[in-house]
């Protein structure tokens, strides 16, 4: 019986993606590591300021490429372009991303070769001299904190860790470092997501971010978790949160300021942050004031302008059209930073026409960051360079010493796991959803007992290794829903939960621990029940049979093997080593 993303809750396979789909799971899932050298951390002078449980949406840490395979293209966000393309040697670069709803984006005149896309092997910061400040630019996390390695980590870009190395050589190279953040952490919900903001921003602290924005998304979590995140309790460790038109509990509160003047050097950058009107429309908290951008902005501009700050800054969570329209509204910004652009930046920021307004595209899923240098050069004010979070930040020479992936990231990354460990699936309120078939998994062992050729096939493919691959991971994912999707049997791949009688865990469901036959076939206990004679009330043993059949196709493997896990995958090449119709 065949399934496909659509119709998969109306048939009785279960994510039929995953008996093709751990294939390549046997790479692992997250490694995460990395040695230090703390970033300094940069003070914040505050000016007086005028203070005026839907449904989980699919995304996971775990997946960081963009689709690119035809099969799985429509899983991309609409306007985004896919992101990366196998080379030759197996790694992967990035098509241009300078496509905005189907048409190019207008570049600056100056921008050179803006047609292309920042490439993983481009230079870091070529012909630089020392700027007077860096702001590293990110957003868009989305929740994928970190590569899974599903595909090889080293063809995969993003990571925390990554980013991490990325800021810590900055600093170490002497550069006054900046680094703002646009918002978009997380893009689902429950309290898993909740756990992952907190460890986020947890990790955006150790980084010294000075600036960071709150996506729509981030502002749709309970007010416990977004006060603990932007209230400031530490002194040491100020929270960086800003925002000129959200504000948790009201703007007559205290709880977030409206802006920052962030000293860099020998020079002064004045930031604040806004939603745009499209963000802000879809906001449904009752803890959560906003008022327009553009009210908002009029507002601070002054205090913004009295600081005399030698660089304004906005950061928008917003489309490109709103962006555009509030560099014209207000060209005072030299930069504006926004979430709305394409899956991967462009390799300059576009000058909006009739002002010195620049817009910087941050692009999706943490793959890049992007680094303007901000010189005291009338002839060249800034340079900028999006930078590929790649595999070269996985070992990088900082200080004049090779360093590996960031510890602080891989002990934040730890303790988040654990805390997935100690939650368990009920703390997680995960809560097993009823399989449309109504039959129960048996496991795949139960499966051997009649298809023992086809068995023996399965139980020689990393499928049947899956979950010990996860168990061997640093540090181990064992317990993480967003892992255990594609690597056990008896869950929804996308949505990240367990059916009725799926895998629990290794204790309590030891015969659903690996990638099994249900995953493809569905829960087998009718099929079983009838071939002893017993089948269910108004089935029959031939309809079993036949409804257990699945069509060997491309559609039934790219649930798991999707373009961010298996960005190589390639059905008629990993089909045969799976093969196993008609040899029962």
């Amino acid at each position: 019986m065949k399934a496909s993303r659509k119709n998969r809750l109306a048939r009785p396979i279960v994510g039929a993606v995953v008996f093709c789909g751990a294939l390549l799971m046997s790479l692992g899932c997250p490694k995460q590591h990395e040695p230090d050298a703390k970033p300094q951390a940069k003070p914040i002078v505050e000016p007086k300021r005028d203070e005026s449980s839907e449904p989980e949406r699919p995304t996971t840490e775990k997946r960081v490429e963009p689709p690119r395979d035809p099969a799985t293209e429509n899983k991309a966000p609409a306007n985004k372009q896919p992101a990366a393309e196998p080379t030759s040697d197996g790694s992967t670069s990035e098509k241009p991303s300078d496509q905005v709803g189907g048409k190019p984006a207008p570049r600056a005149a100056d921008a050179g070769d803006s047609g292309r896309a920042a490439q993983p092997g481009d230079p870091l910061f070529k012909n630089w001299p020392k700027p007077e400040a860096v702001v590293v630019a990110t957003g868009m996390q989305m929740g994928y904190v970190e590569p899974c390695g599903c595909s090889g980590r080293e063809n995969q870009k993003g990571g925390l860790s990554r980013r991490h190395n990325l800021i810590k050589k900055l600093v170490a190279d002497g550069w006054n470092v900046v680094p703002v953040d646009v918002g978009g952490q997380i893009h689902r919900y429950g309290k898993q997501s909740e756990l992952k903001f907190q460890a986020t921003i947890d990790a955006l602290k150790t980084m010294h971010y000075q600036a960071v924005a709150l996506g729509a998304d981030d502002l749709r979590l309970p007010a416990d978790v977004l006060t603990a995140a932007v209230v400031e309790v530490d002194k040491e460790n100020p929270s960086p949160f800003v925002s000129a038109n959200a504000a948790l509990f009201g703007f007559d509160q205290p709880f977030m300021p409206r802006m920052r003047i962030i000293p860099a050097g020998k020079q002064k950058i004045g930031v604040t942050a806004v939603l745009g009107e499209s963000e802000r429309k879809t906001i449904n908290n009752s803890d959560i004031q906003t008022k327009s951008a553009d009210e908002a902005i009029k507002e601070i501009l002054p205090d913004l302008k009295a600081a005399k700050c030698d660089h304004l800054l906005l950061l928008a969570h917003a489309t490109r059209d709103e962006a555009t329209a509030l560099a014209k509204q207000f060209p005072e910004f030299d930069l504006i930073v926004f979430s709305g652009g394409a899956a991967v930046p462009p390799r300059e920021p576009e000058l909006v026409p009739g002002t010195k307004t620049r817009l910087i595209e941050v692009g999706e899923k943490g793959m890049a960051a992007n680094v303007i240098g901000l010189f005291d050069d009338p002839k060249q004010p800034l340079r900028f360079q999006a930078v590929t979070l790649d595999a070269k930040f996985d070992k990088i020479e900082i200080a004049g010493k090779l360093v590996g992936p960031s510890e602080e990231m891989r002990q934040m990354l730890a303790s988040y796991q654990d805390q997935l460990k100690l939650m368990g699936l009920s703390g997680l309120n995960l809560k097993p959803a009823a399989h449309p078939s109504g039959a129960e998994f048996v496991g795949s062992k139960a499966c051997g007992e009649c298809h023992t050729k086809a068995y023996a096939i399965w139980s020689k493919t990393p499928h049947a290794h899956a979950l010990d691959t996860l168990v061997k991971q640093t540090p181990p994912r064992q317990f993480d829903p967003e892992c255990l999707s594609c690597h056990v049997t008896g869950w929804s791949p996308q949505k990240f939960h367990p059916f009725k009688g799926g895998y629990e865990s290794l204790q309590k469901t030891p015969l659903l621990a690996q990638n099994g036959c249900e995953n493809c076939h569905g829960p087998g206990s009718a099929h079983i029940a009838a071939e002893n004679g017993a089948a269910p009330a108004g089935q029959d043993l031939a309809g079993l049979r036949a409804l257990m059949r699945v069509p060997a196709t491309a559609k039934t493997c790219i649930e798991c093997h999707d373009g961010d896990n298996s960005i190589n995958f390639n059905f008629d090449a990993y089909w045969p080593k799976v093969a196993h119709e008609g040899k029962d």
